[in-house]
Formats: structure tokens, C-alpha cells, sequence
């Protein structure tokens, strides 16, 4: 897949207030400061369509972007949604912020007739966090498709970054008899970059 261009839509307080669902969707969230808004940044090649913060906790929408691509065989153009969706499991808010963050999650996702899959964020230089492993289980309750994109590789060595992927997968295996589809990536080397775009591009064609 080829990203022609990519731009900014709308930040939404609500799924209701969201774009017309009219083509496929895909949402990217993890904790906060997991990388997100870098691995957005990697995938449409735009520096600063997503911004990045030092402080975590700063998206706090569903924002939109509308993302224009062509297959590598010089196919139809394609159009779809990239949503930047708001971190969980960041402590440092009032507890009525966080509450709101959830319900406004939760509905999106469950509620979101157009969105094809959920980008679940893992940061690859840790074991296996708590508040991940229930994150994804909540999706998998709630039959909502996902995919697992394990961030960060560039920050730690091979051997570290693959033992924690293993984990965090075998960890879902005590209880799961079907893995999700995971990448590793790297938005400072572009690792990842066309596995993540070929796996949308095969889910557009659906």
C-alpha cells in the first residue's frame, strides 16, 4: 500500500459526533506514552499529523484522519479513517476525567458500525503490564476485532523486545485458543510499516 495523502478531520467527545461511517476504519490506541502518535506519524510519512507529546495523557478526542491510498499494483485509490484514539491506564488525571475517557472509549468502540479493527499498542520494552493484558481482554469480551503492534523495538535488544512479545502472547494463551495478529515496529527504522499498511490494505478490499 501506497499513503497518498493524509489529513486531519474532526475530534470527536462522543462516537455520535464521529464522520459519517462511510468507509473502513481503523483505531490506534495503548497506554499512554506507549508511541502512538509516532507509529501514526510513520505510517502516513507526515511528521507531524499526529502530535507528539512528552507529557502522556494529551490526546483526549477521537480524532480523525482521512487517509487516501493506492495498492503497490497501481490499483483503485482507496479511502479510509485513521483514528488516534485517547491512552488508557495514565494515573495522573482526576478520576473524573478518566471515567469519561472510558465511557467515551467504550462506546466508540462497541458502537462504531464502520470500524474494521483496533490497533492495540504494546510497548515492546516491557513484560507483560496489567492494565494491557485487560485492556485487550475487554475487546475480545466485547467481540470487537483487533490487532496487537508491539512499539519501540529500536529501544531495547532483539533478544529483550522478542522475549517480551512472547510473553505478553503466551500470556493470552493461558486463556485464549485463538492468538490476534501482531506486528513489531519501529518508528524510528520504519519496522513494521508494511505489514501494518498490507494488513489494512487487505481489510479495504473486504
Amino acid at each position: 500500500m501506497q499513503v497518498i495523502s493524509a489529513k486531519y478531520v474532526i475530534s470527536s467527545a462522543t462516537f455520535e459526533q464521529c464522520p459519517k461511517p462511510d468507509r473502513p476504519e481503523y483505531a490506534f490506541i495503548g497506554r499512554s506514552n506507549v508511541g502512538k502518535s509516532s507509529l501514526i506519524n510513520m505510517l502516513t510519512k507526515q511528521r507531524n499529523l499526529a502530535k507528539t507529546s512528552a507529557t502522556p495523557g494529551k490526546t483526549q478526542l477521537l480524532n480523525h484522519f482521512e487517509i487516501e491510498s493506492s495498492s503497490k499494483e497501481k490499483g483503485p485509490k482507496q479511502k479510509w479513517f485513521l483514528v488516534d484514539l485517547p491512552g488508557y491506564g495514565y494515573a495522573k488525571r482526576s478520576q473524573t476525567d478518566r471515567n469519561r475517557w472510558e465511557q467515551m472509549i467504550e462506546g466508540y468502540l462497541r458502537k462504531r458500525e464502520n470500524l474494521i479493527n483496533v490497533f492495540v499498542l504494546i510497548d515492546a520494552r516491557h513484560s507483560p503490564q496489567k492494565n494491557d493484558l485487560e485492556f485487550v481482554n475487554r475487546l475480545d469480551k466485547w467481540q470487537v476485532p483487533f490487532a496487537l503492534v508491539f512499539t519501540k523495538a529500536d529501544k531495547e535488544k532483539p533478544a529483550v523486545v522478542e522475549r517480551n512479545t512472547k510473553a505478553f502472547l503466551d500470556k493470552l494463551k493461558e486463556t485464549w485458543q485463538f492468538l490476534p495478529q501482531s506486528f513489531v515496529s519501529s518508528a524510528l527504522k520504519n519496522t513494521g510499516r508494511d505489514e501494518i499498511l498490507n494488513f489494512i490494505e487487505e481489510h479495504n478490499k473486504v
